[in-house]
């Protein structure tokens, strides 16, 4: 027995308790525990030194592969020189800095970031601010917020409130008053499709429905992921998001898009907003911001929002709102290093160059036993298992296990299995990657 598997067996008793796991069976993984010791490049080592392929970027974030020096060595430097810095009432120049680089990736107008410290934090932000800049521009009775069945918006009670995932609401009681949702994207119908759905654009006009129910003068936003990730990727239709836009300019709605997953790279480009030419009025950002390495979240918002709450106002603080560890300095040269490594290593093209290969190798999974959809966009695919009657998502779990156990990190949801690995993913990665895929589901009854 090696030292390391002799530390699992003993992670097996007592010293497992005191950590309350985030979405996770714990009583389960308590009984057997799948650990991570170290990471490099596109891999990760177990305990016992086994190597694990990453097919997920860590949970969607470790975009430019793991352990990148730039990233550790800027960490390390910042440590040693501003361990903490306040954000209230004071400022350090890298956050500035940070915030500029960040205004400079992202579609004209959207030149203001607020830093938060992650996805969730980011859109409960997003969320203030926009019933603020209702509230500052004479719109008070705007309070309505918007979002769309099975869209996640992190754990947050605004996020969880506007998400549309039942397993997230459950427990919570009856959350934030005055939220409603539209309906989803997803057709069965559209099995295996390539790529953006030819058809649904039309489902943006569920928004309407909702314009007419309540009256667009009680409406301040709608929050929509521009490509579904969590709920088992759900890339847009052509048109959808452009008539989301249009609908909101109609009726003076503001616009976000949650980013957390889609921003850094993953389909391809900066944004999605710069992939589909539609710019919102505020857009979250997380998780690829800092390569996963530190704790992030980002809110980019147009300058007509940040006219309407900070020019407007009178003399002294003007929004309420922030957290303790704004614009940390840790994580601003981690976020720092992060986009210098993208430039320097083209990742976001590299992305681009590297979807159709990833597109037709996901697809090469039709037929393979249990697979009755995929659905893929950028460096990100979904694909659906048929659930086993009376038991929902236990044969994507046992695929999970297996993956894992034999060498490769997948993400699922319910019975769907994501796929969205480091952009330094190379094209015999991604042939290893669906080929294990396909043998675990071979084996899985």
């Amino acid at each position: 027995m090696t030292a390391a598997t002799a530390t699992l067996r003993a992670l097996r008793n007592d010293s497992l308790a005191a950590f309350w796991m985030p979405f996770t069976d714990n009583r389960g993984f308590k009984a057997a525990p799948r650990m991570l010791a170290a990471a490099e490049g596109m891999h990760y080592t177990t305990p016992d030194g086994r190597q694990v392929l990453d097919g997920t970027a860590g949970l969607w974030c470790v975009n430019a592969g793991h352990g990148r020096r730039p990233i550790v060595e800027a960490i390390q430097a910042a440590a040693a020189t501003l361990d903490f810095a306040p954000t209230f009432q004071l400022g350090h120049p890298s956050a500035f800095d940070f915030a500029n680089q960040l205004t400079a990736l992202l579609p004209p107008g959207l030149d203001h970031v607020f830093f938060a410290n992650s996805g969730s934090e980011a859109v409960d932000t997003a969320l203030k601010i926009a019933l603020a800049y209702q509230k500052a521009i004479g719109q008070a009775g705007r309070t309505r917020l918007i979002g769309r069945e099975r869209g996640y918006h992190g754990v947050g009670f605004g996020g969880v409130s506007v998400g549309g995932i039942v397993g997230n609401r459950r427990a919570f009681g009856p959350l934030l008053p005055g939220v409603d949702h539209i309906r989803h994207t997803h057709d069965p119908a559209r099995a295996f499709t390539r790529g953006q759905p030819e058809t649904g654009a039309e489902l943006a006009e569920d928004l309407e429905r909702l314009v007419s129910l309540h009256g667009a003068d009680t409406i301040a936003a709608l929050i929509v992921e521009p490509l579904a990730g969590s709920t088992g990727v759900l890339p847009p239709p052509k048109g959808y998001l452009e008539r989301l836009r249009a609908i909101c300019d109609r009726h003076g709605i503001l616009l976000i898009f949650d980013e957390v997953i889609t921003g850094f790279g993953r389909l391809g480009a900066a944004t999605a907003a710069e992939l589909f030419g539609v710019t919102p009025d505020l857009m979250t950002l997380a998780k690829g911001v800092t390569n996963g390495a530190a704790p992030m979240g980002v809110v980019a918002a147009h300058r007509h929002l940040y006219e309407g709450i900070v020019e407007a106002a009178p003399a002294g603080i003007e929004l309420f709102h922030g957290y303790t560890y704004s614009g940390h300095p840790l994580a601003v040269a981690a976020g720092q290093a992060t986009l210098g490594v993208y430039a320097e290593d083209g990742l976001f093209e590299r992305a681009a160059d590297l979807a159709p290969f990833f597109e037709n190798t996901v697809h090469s999974l039709r037929g393979v036993p249990h697979v009755t959809d995929i659905r893929n966009l950028g460096l990100v695919a979904g694909v659906e298992l048929e659930s086993r009657p009376g038991a929902p998502g236990r044969r994507a779990l046992e695929v999970f296990h297996t993956c894992f156990d034999e060498g490769l990190l997948i993400r699922v949801t319910g019975d769907i299995v994501a796929l969205s690995p480091p952009l330094i993913v190379s094209p015999e990665q991604i042939e290893e990657m669906v080929s294990k895929l396909a043998d675990v589901l071979r084996r899985t009854p």
